[in-house]
């Protein structure tokens, strides 16, 4: 695990589009594609925002998501709201190529192992991705890949559903599909991550995050968070 330290939340965010903008270009040289799955959080919209600045060869590139809360379509806790507002609209990137978790669908379990067909149609079966985009929270989840939930024991689907966290069920990408990834990017910022970012650093396994394979991992911090790491 690689870990960067940089000065504040915007330039984390400035990196991480020059970063993902990279590895696509090296993805579609190398396999016709680039296949990110993306987070929620400030720092994340902000990131894409700054990709259109980027050379990045957007006809080959899928976005899916890493994570969703079980809201309305529209409803500003869910995170295509905002991968919406500051992608699609800012960047040329064909909206076919944006694939949303489809939490919206009354059998929920369904719904995720359609959202799991749907990725081995883009990635291959199983399914591997290029790049997958985490936070850490200041309880040290990743994803929705929270503490004492049973989806951290999900092992045989890419694709799960979490109970109720903060006030919202959520629909995940699982450990199997995370750590099968070529390439993880971190972006953690805030003094409140300091003590989960060291944990993450040294691989404490005891929270969620610590459990995402570390090969090939980057994190990108502020100083804030990284005051200790």
């Amino acid at each position: 695990m690689e870990i960067r330290v940089l000065a504040d939340a915007d330039a984390v965010a400035r990196e991480a589009a020059k970063v993902i903008a990279e590895a696509a270009r090296v993805a579609v040289a190398d396999r016709g594609r680039f296949i990110m799955a993306v987070s929620g959080g400030r720092t994340p919209w902000q990131m894409l925002r700054l990709l259109p600045d980027e050379e990045v060869p957007w006809k080959h590139v899928h976005v899916v998501q890493v994570d969703e809360r079980v809201a309305p379509a529209g409803d500003p806790d869910r995170n295509l709201t905002h991968l919406r507002e500051s992608l699609l609209e800012h960047a040329p990137l064909p909206p076919e190529k944006l694939n949303p978790m489809p939490v919206e669908e009354q059998d929920l379990r369904a719904a995720a192992r359609r959202y799991a067909v749907s990725l081995q149609k883009i990635a291959g079966s199983p399914p591997v991705l290029d790049l997958v985009h985490l936070g850490l929270g200041t309880d040290g989840h990743t994803a929705s890949l929270v503490p004492g939930d049973p989806v951290l024991g999900v092992a045989d689907a890419d694709v799960a559903l979490t109970g109720i966290y903060q006030g919202r069920r959520r629909m995940t990408l699982t450990y199997p599909i995370i750590n099968r990834c070529r390439r993880i990017l971190w972006l953690v910022t805030g003094s409140e991550k300091v003590d989960m970012l060291l944990r993450l650093a040294e691989g404490d396994s005891m929270i969620p995050a610590g459990r995402v394979r570390r090969e090939h991992a980057l994190v990108l911090a502020d100083r804030a968070a990284a005051e200790r790491s």
